[in-house]
């Protein structure tokens, strides 16, 4: 990668975008050289976007219009006005979340991958970054101890999980359910996804556990909101520790979601959910007998090729 197209790439990281912003973005980096001379027509030309699309692109990066834009890509030094993220939400968060760690946000300050490597390279760089900055929170355990503790006694426990969320709500439900007697997966939004937390609550549960990633989907807040007036404790495994559907008195667990590719990457969540159902493990009573039947079982049935 040349100077320029690793300045540029330096320029939109940290950068909370839509996919079209993205797909912007990398035709920018790879037209380094004359990206800060291309009009937003040629720059819609050439990534196959329309050119709203690229001024949106300038605004959702904290200018004014397009042209601003391209006066601070001749500019190394002109920095943008704020990280805006997608939909025009600042990307950190806002509101008093009250997280369990009081910590930087996991995903603020990363050293980005530099040198030679290419962008898909740089992606993947940049997510073991993100699971350098986990490691490093998980110095202190209590946190998901806490939350392991909270989860591992709730009858029944329900896994929040939506749009692009879900993956990893089902994932962690799938394997919980192996040593916890009763998982709900709950990975749908609508109308019903209110009646069956309030179902769960009814039914004896005593904490909720939401994956909240980004982009948020905005019927996830009045989802959580019956949660927590259906006196259900709100754990949240987020992509960073002041999301924007935290409430105060809620458990947030960061850890980050990488964004240099079109669609975000999530590795750090993945991680960070696993290693909260092996703390739940060492809570949950009987759980390695669970698991040793669930194999007796598996190698009775033949469940699966060796």
């Amino acid at each position: 990668m040349d100077e320029a197209s690793a300045r540029l790439l330096k320029f939109f990281q940290g950068r909370r975008l839509t996919p079209v912003q993205r797909r912007i973005a990398h035709c920018l980096v790879r037209w380094a050289a004359d990206a800060p001379y291309l009009s937003s027509v040629e720059v819609a030309r050439a990534a196959g976007v329309s050119q709203p699309s690229v001024t949106r692109f300038a605004v959702a990066l904290g200018y004014d219009g397009y042209p601003a834009l391209r006066r601070a890509l001749r500019d190394p030094d002109r920095r943008p006005l704020g990280a805006v993220g997608a939909g025009g939400a600042v990307a950190t968060g806002g509101g008093a979340a009250g997280p369990v760690v009081e910590r930087e946000d996991a995903a603020a300050g990363a050293e980005r991958p530099a040198g030679d490597a290419n962008p898909h390279q740089q992606a993947v760089l940049a997510e073991l970054e993100h699971l350098r900055q986990l490691a490093a929170l998980l110095a202190d355990p209590r946190p998901v101890e806490e939350a392991a503790r909270l989860l591992a006694a709730s009858r029944p426990l329900p896994v929040v999980g939506l749009r692009a969320a879900a993956a990893q709500a089902a994932g962690f439900a799938w394997f919980a359910a192996k040593v916890h007697p009763d998982v709900r997966p709950l990975t749908v939004g609508g109308s019903e996804l209110i009646d069956r937390i309030e179902g769960a609550a009814g039914a004896g549960a005593g904490a909720l556990l939401c994956f909240a990633l980004p982009r948020y989907p905005r019927e996830l807040v009045p989802a959580l909101a019956a949660a927590r007036t259906a006196g259900l404790r709100v754990v949240l495994v987020a992509d960073t520790a002041f999301p924007t559907v935290a409430e105060p008195g809620d458990m947030v667990l960061p850890a980050a979601v990488g964004t240099a590719l079109s669609f975000d990457t999530a590795c750090a969540p993945m991680m960070l959910g696993r290693v909260l159902l092996e703390a739940m493990c060492d809570v949950l009573p009987d759980a390695e007998g669970r698991l040793e039947r669930f194999e007796t079982r598996a190698a009775e049935r033949g469940l699966f090729v060796e």
